[in-house]
């Protein structure tokens, strides 16, 4: 497994800090000086998960195994959070980008237009090539120039190469980019789609025609299909995951935007809901702003004091 999967990211401590305040801070503060958990109490903390964005069917549940028990005191309250977080993020699967040398690997990117997908296709084939790859951005978010454009900037920023077709049917150009990869000897591709959610139907079906052309000209090249969310959409992200789900077979989860929100439990909220891992977070500008996800990273920084 090569670098860029193994490095860790010293600052998460600082980029998860308001999260820390809304979902671990707020819950301590609430209910560690009581001496049992009553109906009050366990009502003030559900609020606050709730406010935290961790869901309201997540947030209830958690809430739910503290009544009418005497194990777990109020004062345990922090520890039991720890514990419980770590074992959804844990069930939701590995947090690695799958990835297989030697052969050709496609990375299918959707979210909703101005989560951050462009941003993030950027820097991540940035962080492939720096890893020595030979990589390809296939832009299929082909009715909006904006995108295509910001896209072609992005990839040469990054030294990756681009197959682009303002106006094209989408699919034409995945196909384009497939056989381009195929016949150069490409270690990668990044499929970047488009996010308009304003017409539901016409979305998904778009987004279908280009999984099947990856499924019928490279049915064993897809590793990841990516679902981008904007940190700071909250409770908004799950249900555009949801959307998406329906139409995507989505593997993973890359949140964008993390550095400043406080809004970080959508993490917790989708590997429980949709059994999602997030396997990448964006947290800020700079090129190198990408980072893998490490759970147990990500769970050290809520918890620290």
């Amino acid at each position: 497994m090569f670098g860029f999967f193994s490095e860790k990211f010293n600052n998460l401590k600082e980029t998860v800090s308001k999260t820390t305040q809304a979902l671990v801070g707020s819950v301590v503060e609430t209910v560690s000086e009581e001496e049992e958990f009553s109906d009050f109490v366990l009502d003030d903390m559900e609020d606050c998960l709730i406010s935290a964005d961790l869901g309201v069917n997540y947030a209830s549940e958690l809430v739910d195994k503290l009544r009418n028990q005497n194990k777990i005191k109020p004062s345990y309250v922090k520890q039991y959070l720890k514990d419980e977080f770590t074992q959804i993020l844990n069930k939701a699967g590995k947090n690695e980008l799958n990835y297989k040398d030697n052969e050709l690997n496609i990375y299918f990117i959707t979210g909703v237009n101005g989560a951050g997908k462009t941003t993030l296709i950027g820097k991540l084939a940035y962080k492939f090539k720096q890893e020595g790859k030979k990589v390809l951005v296939a832009a299929a978010d082909t009715f909006r120039a904006a995108a295509e454009e910001q896209l072609d900037i992005w990839s040469k920023r990054a030294g990756a190469e681009i197959i682009r077709r303002d106006g094209a049917d989408p699919a034409s150009v995945v196909y384009e980019a497939i056989q381009k990869a195929k016949n150069n000897n490409f270690d990668i591709i990044l499929v970047d789609t488009a996010g308009r959610l304003q017409n539901k139907f016409n979305l998904m079906e778009e987004l279908s025609k280009i999984k099947g052309v990856i499924d019928k000209q490279a049915p064993e090249s897809l590793r990841e299909s990516i679902l981008v969310l904007d940190a700071n959409t909250g409770q908004n992200g799950l249900q555009q995951a949801k959307v998406f789900s329906d139409s995507v077979n989505l593997t993973s989860v890359a949140l964008t935007k993390l550095d400043g929100s406080a809004k970080g439990a959508i993490i917790l909220a989708i590997a429980k809901e949709l059994s999602l891992p997030v396997k990448l977070i964006g947290v800020g500008e700079k090129m190198t702003d990408l980072k893998p996800f490490i759970p147990s990273d990500f769970i050290d920084a809520l918890f620290e004091n």
